[in-house]
């Protein structure tokens, strides 16, 4: 059952006792005697109205019960959701972010969830999803290597010109501490030189270093069956 509402002469004493007077809730709950609950809802409505004494004085009481009790919006009408699946899906390729695949989900449903409730009920979706490559990590075990993504554009200071670098990314696995660094190419000699600068920032060798699916880890190639160097063994 909701809560009857106090005419609009007691919702201004109430106004008057908090704004003029600077009394507290349960001051006021005394003097005009109402409970602290309804005081409290009657303020909350104005500091959300932002109405001010000077306000409250120049208008009259149907404006100001417009004001402070305005009429509840129409329910929500009926929103197309999105396929979480294949956004899933999607979200594994390069380049592709939410934002990305938010706007072509509003390109096809105007109507559709604003960006934030777009986000929220993904991130809802994929905590229903069952975690399947969930690792222990000892200290000192491991330390995972690969290459990042696109690389990045290196600007010649004299002629301007761009020349791309690969990321060379090392972590080790149970402190996530990492090392990076960029060289200006994958091959062998390369990918040795990180390995060994990795060791000496690491202070230290881990007891396997463990390469991603990349092409300079691997030593047969195949189409169907590439055997690469998953782990690299110290201890």
């Amino acid at each position: 059952m909701s809560r009857k509402r106090e005419p609009v002469r007691r919702i201004k004493e109430v106004l008057r006792l908090a704004y003029l007077e600077a009394l507290s809730e349960r001051q006021i709950a005394l003097g005009a005697n109402m409970k602290k609950t309804t005081v409290h809802d009657y303020l909350l409505r104005a500091r959300r109205a932002s109405v001010t004494w000077s306000d409250v004085q120049a208008m009259d009481d149907d404006r100001l019960e417009r004001l402070l009790f305005p009429v509840e919006a129409p329910a929500e009408v009926a929103r197309t959701m999105p396929d979480w699946g294949t956004i899933h899906t999607e979200l594994h390729r390069k380049h592709v972010t939410l934002q990305l695949l938010w706007e072509e989900y509003r390109h096809e449903h105007a109507e559709g969830y604003s960006y934030s409730r777009f986000c929220e009920l993904y991130q809802h979706f994929a905590g229903t999803l069952e975690v399947s490559t969930r690792q222990t990590h000892r200290a000192g075990d491991k330390a995972f290597v690969d290459y990042s993504g696109d690389g990045v554009g290196v600007v010649d200071g004299t002629t301007g010109e761009i020349r791309r670098a690969e990321i060379f990314v090392g972590v080790l696995g149970a402190s996530r501490y990492s090392y990076a660094e960029a060289t200006w190419t994958q091959e062998l000699a390369d990918w040795i030189g990180s390995h060994v600068r990795m060791l000496h920032f690491f202070q230290g060798c881990p007891c396997a270093i463990v390469p991603d699916n990349l092409n300079t880890g691997v030593t047969k190639p195949c189409y169907y069956d590439r055997r690469s160097t998953r782990r690299i063994k110290f201890c």
